[in-house]
């Protein structure tokens, strides 16, 4: 490519899918792409997927999520975001961004007055700059055998509507994290 052309700016498109392959298109197939295994926490598939393609790659994915939560005393929904991934090549240069801002303006449409994530704490700054905001409670999320266990991972929020406020209170996720 010469130095006048430049690549099309990136696109986000809505998968119809998104499988173990596609997952291991973007971050190759090691045991722990995600870096959380350490956890051992049993994960939720998204339903809702949204990925970008460069040079006919996959190179970055979000998912969504609706799930039920109760914070305090209010039962309510959340759109859960996970599975967020940039090829490691592709790093640093806004698709994060692009992913998740075009995944949460989806998630507008859903209902859910809030979207919440589970993220490693390297990552926090990241999704502050984003808009997102730590919970300082402990979250509570189901796993298998009917077991309930502390969310060790970096709970955070953000409003999907302008008038939205979190509400205070213990926070509870009626099923496994996503």
């Amino acid at each position: 490519m010469s130095e006048n052309q430049s690549s099309p700016a990136p696109t986000v498109v809505r998968l119809a899918q998104y499988t173990k392959a596609d997952q291991e298109e973007i971050l190759g197939s090691g045991d722990d792409p995600f870096g959380v295994a350490w956890a051992g926490l049993t994960w939720l598939p998204k339903e809702e997927h949204f990925g970008i393609k460069h040079d006919g790659r996959l190179v970055a994915h979000a998912g969504l999520l609706r799930l039920p939560i109760a914070v305090g005393d209010t039962e309510t929904e959340v759109v859960g975001v996970g599975g967020v991934a940039v090829a490691p090549g592709m790093q640093g240069q806004g698709l994060a961004r692009l992913v998740v801002t075009t995944a949460l303006e989806h998630a507008r449409t859903l209902g859910p007055h809030h979207a919440l994530l589970f993220c490693r704490p390297p990552l926090v700054p990241l999704y502050q700059r984003l808009g997102w905001h730590p919970l300082d409670d402990d979250v509570l999320v189901e796993q298998p055998e009917d077991r309930l266990v502390i969310m060790p991972l970096r709970t955070m929020v953000t409003p999907l509507r302008d008038d939205a406020r979190w509400p205070s209170g213990p926070v509870r996720l009626f099923s496994l994290p996503m």
